[in-house]
């Protein structure tokens, strides 16, 4: 009688398998998201120019709302770009004065698109399409009629310049879309007036007299007054300070730029603002506190804050002047136009401002 196979169950243990097919299945990769396309704009100038750029960079916002964008601009602006809203991520570029980079640090595969905001010569188009875009976004080159691209006309403003650049290329731009929201952070000098004595180059700086002048005569009228200074102008701002007789601790900034949210919130929750053609200016308009705003060597058609707001532009150009660029924008000395506004003049067009708007 022969035995029969093994019961199974339990008791009855399998041999071992063996062989390729034994082997445990290796665990399944997981798919990577695709990164999304980027959009590489180029306006590495400063905090004004900034400013004049959001309607453009909020009308790509728009346009490209699955894009990556990519402002290469100052490092220094990180804060300010932060509270726009509209960029994803700073590229730090830097030159200069308005001299283009001479190269961008950028990383990973070519930008779905690139935008020159910074102007329209060879050296910025030259170093975004370094990039090798898909679709670069630019001004025709001077003095080629038949290039693509929309003409440079010098007689524009900075906000109009570049929305009007993207409509050529059927994006939606309007340029009165340039106000930023109210910053979070609270005012350190709520309803104060603010002086900035400071601008980017001697040509656009009114004495530091004359603002004192404008200081003192509004601080007997009761009105607390800050004098904001930006990197490096913190001796001027001091003198501006002393000058007018306020206390020390009148001057805000100096030694580095403020922060972004401390500034905008002084700005914001001023009485009005009295600035040269600077950052300072556009931030007010940006915010729509009152300003006055004195005008030099480039007039305010140009580079002026927008009609009808809460602004009043000061501005006092000869029958012979050239309308738009009457004097050097980065002369070494104050421009003979900025030089006629007197201080009587510039505190009566303070004392003639509206009241700022109720900010919540």
């Amino acid at each position: 009688m022969t035995a029969g196979p093994p019961p199974a169950g339990p008791a009855a243990a399998a041999p071992a398998a063996t062989g390729p097919a034994a082997r445990p299945s290796p665990p399944r990769r997981r798919r990577r998201r695709a990164a999304p396309p980027t959009a590489a704009v180029l306006r590495a100038l400063g905090l004004g120019d900034l400013l004049t750029a959001v309607p453009a960079l909020r009308a790509l916002r728009s346009a490209l709302p699955g894009h990556e964008l990519v402002l290469a601009a100052p490092e220094r602006l990180a804060d300010a770009v932060r509270a726009l809203g509209t960029v994803d991520r700073l590229l730090p570029a830097h030159a200069p004065g308005r001299a283009v980079p001479a190269t961008l640090p950028w990383s990973g595969p070519p930008p779905d698109i690139a935008v020159d905001l910074h102007g329209c010569g060879p050296p910025s188009r030259m170093l975004l399409a370094g990039l090798r875009p898909r679709r670069l976004l630019v001004f025709a080159p001077p003095g080629r009629p038949q290039a693509p691209g929309p003409r440079w006309r010098p007689d524009e403003h900075e906000r109009d310049r570049w929305c009007r650049m993207l409509r050529w290329y059927g994006l939606h731009a309007d340029p009165d879309d340039l106000a930023l929201p109210l910053p979070d952070e609270p005012s350190p000098a709520p309803g104060a007036v603010v002086l900035h004595p400071g601008a980017d180059a001697p040509a656009r700086r009114w004495p530091a007299e004359r603002f004192a002048a404008v200081g003192r005569a509004l601080a007997r009228d009761g009105h607390r007054v800050v004098v904001v200074a930006g990197r490096g102008e913190g001796p001027l701002a001091r003198r501006v300070a002393a000058y007018a007789g306020l206390a020390p601790d009148a001057v805000a900034g100096g030694e580095r730029d403020l922060p972004f949210g401390r500034l905008a919130a002084l700005v914001a929750h001023a009485r009005c603002v009295v600035a040269g053609d600077s950052g300072v200016a556009h931030l007010a308009s940006a915010l729509r506190t009152p300003s006055v705003v004195l005008f030099g060597p480039v007039a305010p058609r140009l580079w002026g804050p927008p009609r009808g707001g809460p602004h009043r532009v000061l501005w006092h150009p000869s029958p012979h002047d050239d309308p738009l660029r009457p004097g050097d924008a980065h002369g070494r000395l104050p421009d003979p136009r900025l030089l006629r506004i007197t201080a009587a003049e510039a505190l009566a067009a303070v004392r003639a401002l509206p009241e700022p708007p109720a900010r919540a």
